[in-house]
């Protein structure tokens, strides 16, 4: 078992409304993040949170903006780029990713809860980190995991995979009703992350290429074609990378898009 000293570190994201920072306040036992809309903030703005369960793992949560519609415009796409370097920067100080965290709210599955995770899995994170997810506002449910049984298919149709899923509540503020359903739904979340966010394997932080590999992905959301001269100009001022470096960087994400 990884020592409960080792702090882990969990990206989690979704659209507005999917109870993101309802998911933070019941892992971490008390109201630490508000609950506000996502939409003053850009795609992968962050927000970090440190939470300590009782048996004394530590986690460092970044509550990440999501996705609002499958696409996104040119500036989206500038500012999610220089949201993803500086992301992907704070990672690696605190060691990497262990747990992708996708909030979704229970109803149909939708091609904005595709595009999130492949945002997230598949473009940011390569594929190379375990993805739990989180469905949220099940209280009116009989038994919460039904929701699974009958949405699993779904899911599976959207290509939207994960190692692990937990069907909650988040909600704090039910009556008598519910609240039994809220207490269970902490267990349940806990249980998800005790068993995918493994602390003794070595965080991912990205690797050689990331950065193209990224950008040139993310491509394939945009309505229109970028400037090349536009990414340059955000990787040197907003990435702090010099010219020579920026140019490199498109140079091999056009060559990724050649491939």
């Amino acid at each position: 078992m990884a020592p409960a000293s080792l702090t882990r570190n969990i990206v989690i994201f979704g659209e507005t409304g999917a109870g993101k920072s309802s998911v933070i306040n019941m892992m971490a036992g008390q109201e630490i993040a508000h609950i506000s809309p996502d939409s003053h903030r850009s795609t992968l703005h962050w927000t970090e949170y440190q939470i300590t369960f009782e048996n004394g793992t530590r986690y460092k949560v970044f509550d990440t903006v999501g996705l609002e519609e499958p696409r996104l415009q040119t500036g989206e796409y500038l500012s999610a780029i220089t949201n993803a370097c500086g992301l992907i920067s704070t990672l690696k100080e605190r060691g990497g990713v262990n747990l992708l965290l996708f909030c979704i709210r229970g109803g149909r599955v939708t091609a904005t809860m595709q595009s999130n995770y492949r945002l997230f899995f598949e473009f940011f994170c390569e594929e190379k980190v375990p993805l739990a997810l989180v469905v949220t506002n099940l209280e009116r449910e009989t038994r919460m995991e039904d929701w699974y049984t009958r949405n699993g298919r779904y899911l599976e149709k959207y290509n939207i995979r994960s190692a692990g899923h937990a069907c909650i509540t988040a909600a704090n503020v039910l009556d008598g009703r519910h609240r039994d359903k809220y207490e269970a739904s902490r267990g349940v979340l806990r249980g998800v992350i005790e068993a995918h966010c493994n602390g003794s394997m070595e965080g991912w932080t990205g690797g050689q290429g990331w950065l193209a590999s990224f950008i040139s992905k993310l491509v394939e959301f945009v309505v229109g074609r970028p400037k090349k001269t536009d990414i340059i100009g955000i990787l040197t001022k907003r990435c702090g990378m010099s010219k020579e470096v920026a140019r490199q960087v498109v140079r091999e994400m056009e060559d990724e898009n050649q491939s």
